[in-house]
């Protein structure tokens, strides 16, 4: 079988995966607060970890993911009160449209989605579990986990203690033990949503929830606990620390997670998506504007732990990518393949792909597996071909019709490109007259161009 190696954030280096059961890969990643629609940011961890899942698929024989919706957080009641409607109508409303625009990047809806509704028995009973074993405390209706209970808290995030106190991100109570504890179960107001406990009406923190989901659904441990790097610290160092203090070994955080895996944050032209700049990328609008796979590719185009800078470059480089391996199956469309007759993907794409993931690497094999397609036997072509279907199903892409693809309007991106060439070379020779002509040709097929000190940059309309 093929050795599998992915960066272990628990240990900060990468090596390589051993499944508790060879037989079962178990992985949990954390999904997001359904209270608005998905932005970019979202989407990266979800097509970074259904990738990764499918490759998963292809290694072993059997995989259960799970990745919840946290349906229960105070930007949900925020939100329902500024709307004036229950907070389950919020819920429901996106986490249905969450499904739906990354059903649109080629997501599948995980094996297991549990909310966190679903769970509060399961929480409570952790909670309670956490109180006697001495971790927990209540003060003033309040459930706090105490952090010095737990001797390996920071191990994850590698922060110190000034660190820790520094970067919790969990309500200033002047009644906590220490400042490093954070909530595990707080009161609701007769106004807001909660449920009866043994420390009255109220809900469950944010952290408690995961470890909750995950124990219910994968029991413990399981092989791999993912999500984006923001969630390292405080939420997944929580996590570790809440369950391996109840359910798992209080000396071994591998008995909760074996591995530990992050993506990196998604910048826009350089800046941090923030509501103060304006900037946040939602899903929602740019399915309007791109087709779903150019998306997914584009998300895939850097490292996966890596930030990734989303601009018009990575876009028209994933659809030039896109439009070259589509063209390329439409000129093999008469080399016949049978289902039976698959094969895995060619050596050096398994093997970037089994190399922490790395999606970068697999895309300039997929260029050079294209290149010269004129120059190849039919033996070669057929295998060609076999190479970039079952490329496409581990990556999520080339899922349509070559057909189908080029008539809707998807734009060629070589064409444009040997376009804005002519038009600029007649640009250089004072020759306006071709120049405009090239430019309503471009416009003719749906692209805008602009010219900037650095060259001419296209988009569709």
């Amino acid at each position: 079988m093929q050795n599998l190696y992915i960066h272990n954030t628990l240990l900060g280096k990468k090596e390589q995966f051993i499944p508790l059961d060879q037989n079962h890969i178990k992985i949990y990643a954390c999904g997001p607060t359904v209270y608005n629609f998905a932005h970019i940011g979202n989407a990266r961890m979800a097509v970074v970890f259904d990738t990764f899942v499918r490759l998963l698929r292809f290694l072993y024989p059997k995989v259960t993911y799970v990745s919840n919706i946290t349906d229960i957080d105070d930007k949900i009641i925020e939100a329902a009160n500024q709307q004036k409607v229950p907070f389950n109508e919020i819920t429901e409303k996106y986490a249905d449209i969450y499904n739906k625009d990354m059903a649109k990047l080629g997501v599948a809806i995980p094996d297991v989605q549990p909310k966190a509704t679903e769970y509060i028995k399961e929480m409570i009973e952790l909670i309670v579990d956490l109180v006697n074993k001495g971790h927990a405390y209540e003060k003033e209706d309040h459930v706090l986990f105490h952090v010095p209970s737990y001797p390996n808290y920071g191990l994850l995030s590698k922060r110190n203690r000034e660190e820790q106190i520094a970067g919790s991100r969990v309500e200033v109570a002047p009644f906590k033990k220490d400042p490093a504890d954070f909530v595990l179960w707080k009161p609701s107001s007769d106004n807001q949503p909660g449920w009866d406990s043994p420390w009255g009406y109220g809900r469950p923190g944010w952290h408690t929830e995961c470890s909750a989901m995950s124990e219910k659904t994968l029991g413990l441990p399981f092989d791999i606990h993912g999500g984006g790097r923001d969630l390292q610290f405080p939420h997944h160092e929580n996590e570790i620390a809440q369950s391996c203090c109840s359910s798992s070994d209080i000396n071994d955080p591998n008995s909760y997670a074996n591995y530990w895996m992050h993506n990196g944050f998604v910048t826009v032209n350089n800046e941090k998506m923030s509501k103060s700049l304006n900037n946040i990328l939602l899903v929602d609008d740019l399915i309007k504007e791109t087709s779903g796979e150019v998306l997914r590719l584009a998300l895939l185009s850097s490292h996966y732990r890596q930030g990734l800078d989303w601009n018009d470059k990575i876009l028209h480089q994933a659809k030039k990518l896109l439009d070259k391996l589509y063209r390329t199956l439409l000129e093999l469309d008469n080399i016949d393949i049978s289902n039976n007759d698959m094969q895995k993907p060619p050596k050096e794409i398994i093997d970037a792909l089994c190399d922490d993931l790395n999606t970068p690497q697999v895309m300039s094999e997929l260029n050079v597996l294209i290149k010269d397609l004129t120059k190849k036997s039919e033996s070669e072509k057929k295998d060609i071909k076999k190479s970039l279907i079952s490329t496409g199903k581990i990556l999520g892409i080339l899922e349509e019709n070559p057909n189908d693809w080029f008539k809707k309007g998807a734009i060629d991106s070589e064409k444009v490109e040997a376009l804005i060439q002519s038009r600029n070379k007649a640009r250089e020779e004072k020759n306006f007259d071709l120049a405009d002509s090239i430019r309503d040709e471009l416009l003719s097929i749906g692209v805008e161009i602009e010219d900037k000190p650095s060259g001419t940059t296209w988009k569709t309309i």
